[in-house]
């Protein structure tokens, strides 16, 4: 089980336990709108000519949310389709308010495809161009479900171990929570897990596997414990949303432990690179630019994610507080960015290859061996990549 699918589970536990009025999933109405048309003007970037499918088709990993806003800011709210039925929304693939000739579909994940890992949906369904894989997963699917990542819109995963300030006032890092005697809950099958107890960071004895994605242990044990989540969300939650808690948390990024993945990392099937090279030439630097764009103003965007997940209805609850909280902290925390050039989206691949060489031993010892001598080129690619847009510096 890969960290972003765990934290899937953990979502779900919040908001069963925080009051927060949900109500049945809908069963599925569809709600239209009207959909790109042949009268419509391409602008200076024709995704058409390029080659692009006349829809191409995004599978997210989750519920719509502010860590998947450069897919929706491709989007114009007043102008998409919505599947409530197949949670998807469908609309013309817009480049800095212009038509590029083709459709983007993008495609909830969790509880829409019954948990399934982004890589197994891909596989068993070929309409899917494109799919969310954090590297991580890229590695553990390697030999069954190869994937290749061509944008990276986050430079660093929000997963973290989090604790009570109260309770543990002296504790600043994860290495600090395996000096004290607390429980730290997650999801068992996590390989970043197995990282921190076989580097020393977190003892064997300490850790529960059985965390059951409830805030309800961790409010039980009056800050005792410590469990996972996600730093663009959940400190939030806590304080703000779980009715019996209310009060922070601490925490500290896995990325920062020395787990140093690329999360929802828009990936192609390895087998259809070929097929889909000219239309990735043309269509990253255009999720390049979308990703600079939201994070530049994010309102449109997530006012469509707020939208889609009241549509969608499958329990899962997203404030406008919990996005904008999100947007900021993703900033704050270097979670987006260039990360060590002037570059979006692109991959340090001796980082990556770091991060393979390490993660390659973990997999093989919990039973998930990967391709035997898989490289960071392997599982990913600066091909597509436009080295003149970034952030502002």
């Amino acid at each position: 089980m890969t960290s972003r699918h765990t934290r899937s589970a953990l979502a779900l536990g919040i908001i069963a336990t925080t009051a927060l009025g949900l109500t049945a999933c809908s069963g599925g109405a569809t709600t239209s709108g009207s959909t790109a048309s042949s009268t419509q003007q391409i602008g200076s970037v024709d995704l058409a000519a390029a080659g692009c499918p006349a829809t191409i088709s995004v599978q997210t990993d989750w519920n719509p949310e502010a860590e998947h806003g450069s897919l929706y800011e491709m989007l114009d709210p007043s102008n998409v389709t919505v599947d409530t039925s197949a949670k998807t929304v469908t609309g013309p693939l817009m480049a800095g308010g212009e038509y590029t000739g083709v459709n983007l579909q993008v495609r909830a994940g969790g509880p829409a495809i019954g948990f399934q890992t982004v890589p197994s949906q891909m596989y068993s369904d070929d309409s899917i161009t494109l799919g969310y894989v954090y590297s991580d997963e890229a590695v553990q699917n390697s030999v069954a479900q190869p994937t290749v990542g061509v944008f990276a819109p986050l430079d660093k995963t929000p997963t973290m171990i989090m604790w009570d300030p109260a309770t543990y006032p002296d504790v600043k890092t994860i290495a600090d929570l395996g000096k004290t005697d607390a429980f730290v809950r997650y999801f068992g099958g996590s390989a970043y897990m197995e990282y921190l107890i076989s580097s020393g960071l977190l003892k064997k004895s300490q850790t529960d596997g059985g965390y059951d994605g409830t805030p309800a242990n961790f409010v039980a044990a009056g800050g005792k414990d410590a469990q996972q989540g996600y730093a663009s969300a959940e400190p939030y939650i806590y304080e703000n949303e779980v009715s019996s808690w209310m009060k922070p948390v601490k925490y500290q990024l896995i990325n920062d432990a020395g787990w140093e993945i690329y999360p929802v990392v828009v990936s192609a099937r390895s087998g259809d690179m070929d097929k889909l090279a000219p239309c990735l030439k043309a269509l990253v630097p255009v999720m390049q630019k979308a990703d600079v764009d939201y994070y530049a103003d994010p309102a449109k965007a997530n006012g469509l994610i707020l939208d889609l997940v009241d549509k969608y209805d499958t329990g899962w609850v997203y404030s406008q507080g919990v996005a904008d909280y999100s947007v900021k902290t993703q900033k704050d925390l270097g979670l987006v960015g260039n990360g060590s050039d002037t570059v979006v989206g692109n991959f340090d691949m001796d980082r990556l290859q770091k991060f393979v060489d390490l993660a390659t031993p973990i997999y093989k010892g919990i039973g998930s061996v990967p391709t035997e001598g898989l490289s960071a080129k392997d599982i990913a690619t600066n091909e597509f990549i436009d080295p003149s847009i970034g952030f502002p510096q």
